[in-house]
């Protein structure tokens, strides 16, 4: 960011000086920000005022607005007489008079201020006294497009929504995005496309969950940037929180885009969108944020519409709804036949991994990776982001890939690309340079680059895979239930507390006959039975019946692999707690893998059959997909030698005598 655009921000955010003690710290934003988008309007509006009062008298007809607009070359326009002067030139008229002010403007400009329920904040200033001072200090800033372009305003907003969430200790994630990670994600969004489009294109960038619109803002900008002369770029964006949203459209009205294409609401159960496709699609969606309230909503169009609808694939755990945003986003992929999609996303680590074979989760990897959508991912360094210091990743898909990378994923490690910050922001402690973006976005070029040819290119930070090596088979590995008979004391306090043992009348005195046989074994039931029967005889005591036979067999029966193997129908019964789980890669035979990686270790296990809960049919594995990154990018670092250690610990031992030495001196 500039330093004029960060002073232009601090000097705004002095305003909270005025508010202090009425307003509480967290609550300075709901003043800053409203007031900071009427001051630009206002600036914006300047020279079309006379015009819009002459437009707005000769117009005698509902809903005109849109032809105003049309004719001022504006997105907003506002037909009262006021203006931020005028306001400020009536002190006892204040409140009045900005209400009035608020009250002219168009209906797309209005909506946005009722979104900051500004109206309310009109009131609280004028009852605690500090409405005029606050329309003054306003008044007073630059914020005219003669003084501060828009690609500069965007700063502004960007540095003020920053101090908001901090000084609200709200996670700032939710709301902003770091200027530098935007930029990353957009250049390597972009890469392969640059300097395609010709003047006359017009280009259409998504993002589903915009916040204030800095992602949307940096795409344009860099296509701009990188395309030729005459390349239109529309943007579209929904978002949850209404600040944001109320922020991203009115930075999105001042900069002449449609402010319509932003949308208020929840993508999963209210899409805004729908039926639309789009050239790119990019989102930082929350982390780890559970979809609780839209789950109705989310479950019946997987259930009703499956694979017609968004969410076909399967449907993550409750607590994290990442993997909705993505299958929301594919589901806006143009086809290929019509130019299809790029699109980026800001995931943690858990969408690599999380869910075994059969989840919703490992589903929805499987669903991507057969349909080769996934390019890239991309690990980023960790405490880079202003509410959470964990690791991130960029997961990149298209479904127009270049042929020569049909079917592979290339990996990128760009966890050491990084600087450490002079001051610390939230978690925010890491950042990336422009130099180390640069670098990144060449490595990545040349990634793609080497998935044609992987095996004459390699690069520690890169790896180039095909989709089936993501994918594995887990087969259930089972041994039989072997048993021996054995009575002991705690066999025997577990007979005494069984309940079906409860109601045996002369259940004590059994347990006495039973003690002298205390550390006797038998390998087979058949054998045990006669035993303890024999036992029970000479103790005078009747044998019991069938439920507290039951219990006795339960009480001193001891799993054991030297034991009688059991059957049922002839076959041997499992043992559940001898079972194992075994996952192999999904080019391999499982037969095969068997063999070789269980038998010589456990030979009289199998490969057992479940029942698939959906069909009902008797099946020997599940098929399951996960992205171990971290495995695949792992280098062992073999622990120091035990005689550096030692001599080490001798050298502390010695510096400790001499301090306790000097001490006693």
């Amino acid at each position: 960011m500039e330093t004029t655009h960060r002073q232009l921000a601090g000097l705004i955010w002095k305003v909270a000086d005025l508010l202090r003690g009425d307003y509480k710290q967290s609550e300075y934003g709901k003043v800053i920000l409203p007031f900071t988008v009427l001051r630009r309007m206002d600036c914006v509006m300047a020279p079309t005022r006379a015009l819009v009062w002459e437009k707005d008298k000769a117009y005698d007809f509902p809903d005109k607005d849109e032809l105003i607009c049309d004719q001022i070359g504006l997105r907003f326009f506002n037909r009262s007489k006021q203006s931020f002067e005028t306001i400020g030139a009536a002190p006892a008229d204040v409140r009045k008079n900005l209400q009035d002010y608020v009250n002219g403007f168009s209906s797309a400009a209005r909506e946005i201020i009722d979104k900051y329920d500004f109206h309310r904040q009109i009131v609280r200033l004028d009852n605690a006294g500090l409405l005029y001072k606050v329309v003054q200090a306003f008044a007073g800033f630059p914020l005219s497009p003669a003084q501060v372009d828009n690609h500069g305003m965007g700063y502004v907003f960007e540095e003020l929504i920053r101090k908001f969430a901090d000084a609200s200790n709200e996670t700032a994630g939710e709301h902003f995005t770091p200027r530098e990670v935007i930029e990353l994600m957009v250049n390597l969004l972009l890469a392969p496309d640059l300097g395609k489009h010709d003047p006359g294109d017009v280009i259409n960038i998504l993002d589903p969950a915009c916040g204030t619109g800095g992602m949307l803002s940096a795409a344009e900008e860099h296509i701009r940037a990188q395309s030729r002369a005459g390349v239109n770029v529309e943007v579209f964006g929904q978002e949850l929180n209404e600040e944001s949203y109320a922020i991203c459209r009115s930075d999105m009205m001042m900069k002449d885009h449609d402010p319509a294409n932003i949308r208020l609401g929840n993508s999963f159960s209210d899409d805004k969108h729908k039926g639309r496709t789009f050239d790119y699609m990019l989102a930082n969606p929350p982390f780890g944020v559970e979809w609780k309230k839209v789950e109705d909503a989310v479950k019946t169009e997987h259930e009703v519409l499956k694979h017609s609808g968004r969410f076909g694939a399967g449907l993550p755990r409750i607590n994290d709804g990442s993997f909705l945003f993505l299958q929301h986003m594919i589901s806006k992929m143009r086809p290929a036949s019509k130019g299809g999609t790029r699109l980026a996303i800001v995931f943690n680590g858990s969408p690599l991994f999380t869910g075994g074979a059969g989840s919703g989760e490992s589903e929805i990897r499987r669903w991507i990776l057969e349909r080769d959508l996934l390019e890239t991912i991309v690990a980023l360094p960790d405490q880079l982001f202003y509410n959470t210091g964990i690791s991130t990743y960029f997961w990149i898909l298209s479904n127009r890939k270049d042929p020569s990378h049909k079917g592979k994923v290339v990996l990128l490690d760009a966890r050491d690309y990084w600087a450490k910050m002079r001051k610390s922001l939230g978690e925010k402690r890491k950042e990336i340079t422009e130099d180390q973006i640069f670098e990144i976005t060449k490595l990545y070029g040349e990634a793609l680059d080497a998935a044609a040819d992987p095996e004459h290119w390699a690069h520690g930070k890169v790896k180039v895979f095909d989709n089936e090596d993501f994918g594995y088979q887990r087969i259930t590995i089972d041994r039989p239930l072997r048993q021996r008979f054995e009575v002991t004391e705690e066999t025997l306090k577990a007979l005494a507390e069984a309940k079906a043992f409860a109601a045996y009348a002369e259940g004590s005195l059994l347990i006495e006959a039973f003690k002298p046989l205390i550390g006797t074994a038998w390998p087979t039931r058949a054998e045990a039975r006669a035993t303890l029967a024999a036992a029970a005889a000479e103790g005078g005591v009747l044998w019991p019946g069938v439920a507290a036979d039951k219990a006795i067999w339960n009480a001193v029966a001891v799993t054991d692999p030297e034991g009688e193997v059991q059957t049922k129908k002839g076959a041997p019964l499992p043992d559940p707690d001898l079972r194992d789980y075994e996952n192999v890669p999904l080019k391999e035979d499982i037969d095969e893998y068997f063999a070789r990686e269980v038998l010589p270790h456990v030979p009289d296990a199998w490969i057992a059959e479940t029942k698939n809960p959906k069909t009902g049919l008797l099946e020997r594995f599940k098929i399951g997909y996960e992205i171990p990154f971290t495995r695949h990018f792992y280098v062992y670092t073999p622990p120091r030698p035990l005689s550096e250690i030692d001599a080490e610990l001798k050298e502390l031992e010695s510096q400790i005598q001499s301090l306790l030495g000097e001490a006693t001196a």
